[in-house]
């Protein structure tokens, strides 16, 4: 090739990369511009009206983070609520009690591991992975209730008035009554994901920590991703959440929520914690029951963390070059069930949190205020962390309700991504 031929190569090759930058580059640069614009005038707006301290907000589309941002504080108090002298800001290597996304980043996936190595049946009865359930109506109950949230076990209760330890916490579930017909309704259920979080550990035959570090978050990458992080706090940034726990404490005492249980007198126990929670689990269940590790929350996460488990599912189960899950596990857990979800995710697209999704998308909240939404079809993924809690009560009984503010964003997201 002479030198006329080699410029005129080029210059062609020039015009190509500018043409290229152009149609790709420079228009995902505006949206992603666009996007952040939007969203801290959202975050900035709820912070300042005290409705949450903090947030870290990551969005990913088409395999590239468009959005990652840190707003607000992560601690305003310590010890018993005395406020801090200087805030500690939110920064996005935050750790959060992500709550029940414990229930989809960690139960969810170990049982998704077990059926694909075969070491679970999803229609099998619990009766063969735990005793104390081979009588009717219980003999009655599989694997994939539990999942679906329709073995009719009660929604919550407070098992540290009954139970101390692991044992004994399980031991009272199989002794409580069913309070529902199994497979009548979905009726979500954290005693029923306690149950997988012990089928976990006979199955795998290590504690349920244990499983999911060697098996989950190792493998994926998830260095930031535990239980109970107060033991390895060296090092690590993490979110304050509440002062104790005074909305669990309401339930116990409030009759008006529902959570009345004639065998439970609410004087008849008093170790509520009074000061402000940072690296121990908020849910009581877990913190008194599983000394801080159930299956239906205790774990801490970061949002880039959380994104790493998410990229898994919505490439079939591969991560990078590896098939971490097969697809058709995947495809199991994630399709639309008779009650309207998937097995352990949301799906309902009429859910408080993701509604008007398209089909086939998932997602997960945490009572903390965190949250997963996953839009396969737009190769979307948008995951919200709050520290709601940690600013108390708004109206005397309630912590913010945060769905305004996932609708908020999500809706964002979907109306600048519309392909």
């Amino acid at each position: 090739m002479n030198p006329e031929h080699r410029i005129l190569v080029r210059k062609i090759t020039v015009c190509f990369l500018l043409l290229l930058a152009y149609q790709w580059f420079i228009p995902n640069f505006v949206f992603s511009q666009s996007l952040t614009t939007q969203l801290d005038s959202v975050v900035t707006a709820h912070i300042r009206s005290g409705l949450i301290p903090g947030a870290v907000v990551h969005i990913k589309k088409s395999g590239k983070v468009v959005h990652s941002r840190a707003y607000g504080y992560a601690q305003l108090t310590k010890g018993r609520g005395e406020s801090l002298v200087v805030p500690i800001k939110m920064t996005t290597a935050h750790l959060f009690d992500i709550a029940s996304l414990t229930k989809v980043i960690g139960t969810t996936t170990a049982l998704m591991i077990l059926v694909d190595r075969d070491s679970i049946k999803l229609d099998e009865p619990v009766s063969n992975y735990l005793p104390g359930f081979e009588d009717p109506p219980k003999s009655q109950i599989t694997i994939r209730h539990l999942l679906q949230h329709t073995a009719g076990l009660y929604e919550w209760y407070p098992m540290y008035y009954k139970a101390s330890g692991k044992e004994s916490i399980y031991d009272l579930i199989h002794q409580l009554p069913l309070p529902y017909p199994v497979g009548a309704k979905r009726r979500y259920s954290d005693l029923g994901f306690t149950l997988l979080g012990e089928i976990v550990e006979r199955v795998g035959k290590q504690p349920l920590d244990v499983f999911m570090k060697k098996n989950i978050f190792y493998p994926l990458g998830m260095h930031h991703t535990m239980y109970r992080p107060i033991d390895e706090r060296s090092g690590l940034k993490i979110a304050a959440t509440s002062t104790g726990n005074p909305y669990e404490k309401r339930m116990v005492y409030d009759p008006s929520l529902g959570f009345q249980f004639s065998e439970i007198q609410p004087g008849s126990w008093n170790l509520w914690r009074d000061y402000v929670l940072v690296g121990e689990v908020n849910d009581g269940n877990a913190w008194y029951g599983g000394k801080g590790v159930s299956g239906a929350a205790g774990l801490f996460s970061t949002a880039s963390d959380l994104q790493k488990l998410v990229d898994m599912l919505l490439h079939g189960g591969k991560h990078g070059s590896q098939q971490f899950l097969s697809e058709k596990v995947v495809r199991t857990f994630l399709t639309v069930d008779g009650y309207g979800n998937g097995l352990g995710w949301v799906m309902d697209p009429e859910s408080s949190f993701m509604q008007g999704v398209p089909e086939g998308s998932f997602g997960h909240t945490g009572f903390t205020g965190t949250s997963i939404v996953a839009i396969p079809s737009k190769k979307l993924s948008v995951i919200i962390l709050t520290n709601r809690q940690h600013v108390g009560f708004r109206d005397g009984k309630n912590y913010t309700n945060v769905n305004p503010l996932r609708q908020a964003i999500l809706e964002k997201c979907l109306a600048l991504y519309r392909d």
